[in-house]
């Protein structure tokens, strides 16, 4: 066959520039201009105030009963401090608790309709739509692979005449060869335009790679699509958001949530799995307090382009990194700034939106260290003059869940030494069986809710194997999380020490290929791990019965290695497919995007899926 012209002639790179000022914002000072459309739905102060209310009671109930106790039995210096620990603790899984069982009701009631199929009129597109996936040093074959499918779901779904495909490499030279010969390759066949362009200068990483793009092209289309390296997107999922922005004006930013795909090792079938299976309820909780003051996670998001250049031009905060210059988790601050200038941030539970997920235990360590030092850079910008309280209740929740972690290690560290000096955890020796329990139902209530959920729809048990598959693989779940949990612990212990000390996370880019880790790799960086785990064993000397209590954080920290290693298998991941564990629902890129009954979801268009103003 002799090639077409348009099958030999390579586009250019980049279209004509159209630029956009995008002016850095002031945190101090009098609060900017807000548009004068409302956008926030009717009952919300309402449910936050319940929400806060049903954390106040359960926490206050729990560390009243606690202090009685200790009370009778005689304060001393460890006793206050685990009561100055219990508190604060108690009060987060208690908020996790209430936000899961609003979610559950809400599903399980189908006052929400959990993952629809979003509508995707093509036609109702008026304006241009840019989708953007910034990458750094990724691999390209997979990475360039993951944009040929969208752009070829974008088309099946209509959207070829209205959206462009950009590709923001801040990669190195040499990496930015191979990805402009895959640009060549793909821009000649692609049914949409795909342009690519390489920063030589990486300034603020992802953040600076957005900006430089709003700045050069912003004012020649009214939304963009924001991707991850890593982000899978369907046509059907991206021509609904688009045509979302269309029909409601005031609306500034739409986050989907994110599905895992393609994995293969046994951490990330099990991560795959619990998000599948809980992550549902907690997501539904969240939208319905966060209504129109939702959350930004960076990518699978649209966003208005002249909204985000109004509002979000992010100034380098003071010092040294790791918490001074340039603002790591830019995304969450930039939706709490779209909301002081009026623009409305919602969420959806759409289908067809995923992303990958880390391949082990070590790699999402790294991750979530970066993710660590932005969220806490938040504590320096969370007083920001005209923030909506709820933008800042997002972003205390989003640094304070990496304090959680050093907490429940001091309280643990606190009971040990009582043991030892005392011959006694107070906490577990003089606290009312009520308070015990009452923990556990907190813990344990959100996986729970979730396979009650799975459970009562015959559609969703099929598509995640059938009861016999979802009980069995919940009775993996189970003491998997609960031996990871003191693991994941010490690891983020570790790293807000590393911070702490000026320590910042770098830049480096992700691993995102299976590979089994042996387990002689990970022992030096589990040294803490391990002294733990022994320093706890030992509380069998002392009190034995105790030392059970203690045994799930002792045999989780003296098996991480095995734990860690064991999990990154790529053959185990499989073989517990085989054997019917971690089964999902399959995503599918075909045609127009998922099919309405290949999810496993509910497939019927709702608007109650959607934002309301």
């Amino acid at each position: 066959m002799t090639p077409t012209p348009e099958s030999t002639t390579t586009p250019p790179p980049l279209p004509p520039d159209a630029p956009l000022d995008m002016p850095v914002q002031e945190f101090e000072g009098p609060p900017p201009a807000s548009i004068e459309v409302r956008t926030q739905p009717p009952g919300m102060l309402v449910k936050r105030l319940l929400l806060i209310a049903t954390t106040a009671v359960l926490s206050l109930s729990a560390s009243t009963e606690v202090r009685l106790a200790f009370s009778r039995a005689g304060l001393d210096l460890l006793d206050l401090v685990l009561l100055l620990l219990f508190v604060p603790l108690f009060s987060w899984i208690a908020f996790g608790f209430v936000n899961s069982a609003i979610g559950f009701v809400q599903l399980i009631s189908g006052e929400h309709p959990g993952f629809t199929a979003v509508p995707s009129p093509a036609q109702a597109l008026h304006h241009r739509v840019a989708v953007l996936m910034p990458v750094y040093n990724e691999n390209v074959e997979a990475t360039f692979g993951r944009v040929a499918a969208m752009a070829r779901s974008i088309a099946a779904s209509g959207g070829a005449p209205w959206i462009d495909f950009f590709i923001l490499s801040d990669s190195s030279a040499e990496n930015g060869e191979l990805e402009r010969a895959a640009w060549e390759r793909l821009a000649r066949e692609a049914p949409i335009a795909v342009y690519y362009r390489r920063r030589p200068l990486n300034t603020a990483r992802k953040p600076g790679n957005i900006a430089d793009w709003v700045r050069r092209f912003g004012a020649a289309y009214e939304c963009m699509l924001v991707l991850d390296a890593d982000s899978l997107m369907t046509g059907d999922a991206i021509v609904g958001m688009a045509s979302i922005m269309e029909q409601r004006p005031s609306i500034g930013l739409l986050q989907t949530v994110p599905m895992i795909t393609n994995a293969r090792t046994l951490f990330q079938r099990w991560m795959q799995f619990a998000s599948e299976a809980y992550g549902p309820i907690a997501t539904a909780g969240l939208l319905w307090w966060s209504g129109s003051e939702a959350n930004f996670w960076g990518h699978n998001a649209i966003v208005r382009t002249r909204a985000f250049a109004q509002s979000c031009g992010l100034p380098e905060l003071p010092g040294k990194p790791p918490f001074g210059g340039h603002i790591q988790s830019h995304d969450m601050l930039e939706s709490a700034l779209l909301r002081r200038r009026g623009w409305a941030v919602h969420m959806v539970m759409i289908d067809g939106s995923y992303e990958e997920f880390p391949p082990s235990m070590v790699d999402y360590a790294m991750r979530d260290r970066r993710w660590m030092q932005g969220n806490l850079q938040h504590l320096r910008v969370i007083d920001t003059t005209g923030l909506h309280w709820a933008s800042r209740l997002h972003l205390l929740i989003g640094a304070s869940a990496y304090l959680t972690s050093p907490g429940w290690l001091l309280l643990l560290l606190t009971s040990a030494l009582q043991v030892f000096f005392s011959g006694q955890a107070m906490l577990i020796g003089v606290t009312s069986p009520e308070v015990l329990w009452l923990t556990v139902l907190l813990l344990f209530g959100p996986k729970l809710m979730g396979a009650i959920w799975l459970l009562a729809s015959p559609e969703r048990r099929r598509a995640f194997g059938g009861a016999a598959g979802v009980l069995r693989s919940i009775a993996l779940d189970v003491p998997l999380g609960i031996l990871m949990a003191p693991v994941s612990m010490m690891n983020q212990t570790k790293a807000l020490v590393s911070l702490a000390l000026g320590r910042p996370s770098g830049w480096a880019s992700q691993t995102r290929e299976a590979r089994r880790i042996p387990v002689r790799s990970v022992l030096r960086n589990l040294r803490e791990h391990l002294a733990l785990g022994a320093g706890f064993a030992a509380i069998a000397w002392v009190d034995p019965t105790i030392a059970l209590w203690f045994s799930p954080i002792t045999l989780g920290l003296l098996c991480a290695p095995w734990l860690i290693s064991w999990t990154s298998s790529e053959a185990l991941g499989e073989r517990a497919r085989a054997w019917g564990f971690f089964r999902v629902p399959a995503p599918q890129m075909g045609g127009g995007g998922a099919a309405d009954g290949s999810s496993g979801r509910s497939a019927r268009p709702s608007a109650s899926s959607g934002p309301h103003e």
